[in-house]
């Protein structure tokens, strides 16, 4: 069991029989009274963010989460589908699961490190930055700063449509960062 001083960021717990992962963590003691870590904790399944605080006696159990290496196959409906790198196995895992936001990254065959709790896959985490190929950008002409923007919209392989620089063109290989969805480089 953990006690509150165990309770940092990037710790995997379980409340009410659901993991979770410490985003933050703060420590306040006010005057006499016994001291509270507060904490924002994010739900594994479902993605969703709360603030609990836990006092000095509270005790909470860690999470069994393991990790393993998946390639990201297809889409059907909201369930997209991955092959385990080590064992071969396909599973699923649903949009809610890995976030809307992080859907519009998976490209066919890409590696990604999955967590399983309890020896079942709940969530999938992304590289940190992902190269793409451009499918649509519209021609960048020179000396077309004169409102202040120097990006265009470009649309990727996936589908993702987003700021780059005036001189990525159609076909071009373009590294991008998955927490922010910006450009990063060229790859």
């Amino acid at each position: 069991m953990l006690v509150i001083n165990d309770l940092k960021a990037g710790v995997y717990i379980v409340l009410d029989g659901e993991p979770y992962v410490i985003l933050k963590h703060d420590f306040v003691k006010m005057g006499r009274g016994q001291g509270v870590m507060r904490t924002t904790i994010q739900a594994l399944k479902t993605g969703k963010t709360l603030d609990r605080s836990f006092k000095g006696q509270d005790k909470v159990e860690p999470a069994d989460i393991s990790r393993s290496k998946a390639n990201f196959l297809y889409r059907e409906d909201s369930n997209y589908y991955f092959m385990d790198s080590s064992t071969y196995d396909q599973f699923f895992v649903t949009e809610d699961q890995i976030g809307a936001d992080k859907v519009a990254f998976l490209k066919e065959n890409l590696e990604v490190d999955v967590l399983n709790f309890n020896g079942n896959p709940i969530t999938v985490e992304l590289p940190k930055k992902i190269e793409y190929r451009v499918t649509s950008a519209p021609p960048g002409i020179r000396g077309d700063t004169a409102q202040g923007s120097v990006l265009k919209k470009v649309t990727l392989e996936t589908g993702y449509v987003m700021d780059a620089p005036l001189f990525i063109e159609e076909g071009a290989m373009i590294v991008l960062n998955t927490d922010t969805g910006k450009y990063v480089g060229k790859a």
